[in-house]
């Protein structure tokens, strides 16, 4: 058994197996990986690789968060590994072990935190993280089928199917950034929009740290990214900014609408059924939400999620605490940004 680093992992062989995992999700891939390597500005990345007799049995690919300001990325600076490692199903806890292992000891000097969180089923490998280093925190999700667009309409609330067609009678319609007649100018103009819809909710309720706008310019000419924005009359006023994994999952990164804004319009309702649909239209056969918090706190968005018809699982995440002062700084201070208005 050997631990690959990023420039040693066979690509051919890294592509493979997120293909064929169960685990393996877009943000695991070598296009993944090569995106954060493009953003310098925001990431860190990396990716390791174990290795039993020649063959790839499971990769891990993150990133550690940058922060222009000396002082902020000392007390914020984190690691993440988006939707948790792509593991082979029958990888053993040994092989486990020695790369969450590695992961712990590359990245120990480099963040705060490790945070894998996992959108897959890990419980059988759950000891081989703690072996590692890592405890389980509990942490839910919402998995919505698309395997047809009859499953979907199927498994809709009531309450959602009514703001649906009431958003689009009053002339809501959904706008995808890839679609033909969409120049580079429109889609800068149509990102701005979008992102300063999302910035005001996370300053004003999510109070968490937020990309900046040249990150989301990148994204939207990603090939795999899939940005399907709710326009009224000429303006931008919500959507859903997702990646997408072919015949596999569609992912929604982000989403955000100026709910309350207009009569009879729920944009971000909208968004996220765009996706979903979008998802079974074009042979996803899942819609991942990615996070719906932790299982014993209220929280607003998980009631938004749950009315989608999608099914709620808890696959949690596996933290790995390096600097305990830092963290609890960090966590102390979130706490106290939440509650300010």
């Amino acid at each position: 058994m050997e631990i690959k680093n990023d420039k040693q992992i066979d690509v051919a062989a890294w592509s493979e197996l997120v293909k064929i995992s169960s685990t393996g999700t877009w943000f695991q891939t070598p296009e993944a990986f090569e995106f954060f390597q493009s953003q310098p500005e925001f990431f860190k990345p990396f990716a390791y690789g174990v290795v039993s007799e020649g063959t790839l049995r499971g990769v891990c690919v993150g990133y550690v968060t940058v922060e222009k300001s000396a002082m902020k990325q000392m007390l914020t600076r984190r690691a993440i590994i988006i939707g948790g490692p792509c593991l082979a199903d029958d990888c053993n806890n040994d092989e486990v072990t020695e790369l969450m292992k590695t992961i712990r000891k590359e990245l120990q000097g480099e963040a705060i935190y490790v945070e894998s969180r996992n959108f897959n089923d890990y419980s059988k490998w759950k000891e081989a993280f703690m072996r590692a280093g890592f405890e389980y925190v509990p942490h839910l999700n919402f998995h919505v089928d698309t395997l047809s667009v009859e499953t979907v309409e199927a498994n809709l609330g009531k309450s959602r199917k009514r703001d649906i067609r009431t958003t689009i009678r009053e002339g809501v319609v959904v706008k995808e950034l890839k679609s033909e007649g969409v120049n580079d100018f429109e889609r800068e103009r149509m990102v701005h929009e979008y992102y300063e819809i999302l910035s005001n909710l996370y300053k004003t309720k999510v109070k968490t740290p937020l990309f900046p706008e040249s990150f989301f310019q990148a994204l939207a000419k990603h090939p795999d990214a899939r940005f399907l924005l709710t326009e009224l009359n000429g303006k931008i006023i919500g959507g859903t900014v997702c990646v997408a994994q072919e015949e596999k999952c569609l992912y929604e990164w982000f989403a955000c609408g100026e709910d309350g804004v207009y009569p009879h319009v729920f944009p971000s309702c909208y968004a996220t059924y765009a996706g979903i649909r979008y998802a079974a239209e074009h042979s996803m056969t899942r819609f991942d939400m990615m996070g719906a918090g932790k299982p014993d706190e209220a929280y607003g968005v998980r009631d938004f999620k749950a009315k989608f018809g999608g099914t709620e699982v808890e696959h949690g995440r596996f933290l790995c605490i390096t600097k305990p002062l830092l963290y609890k700084i960090g966590v102390l201070g979130v706490k106290i940004l939440r509650r300010l208005k």
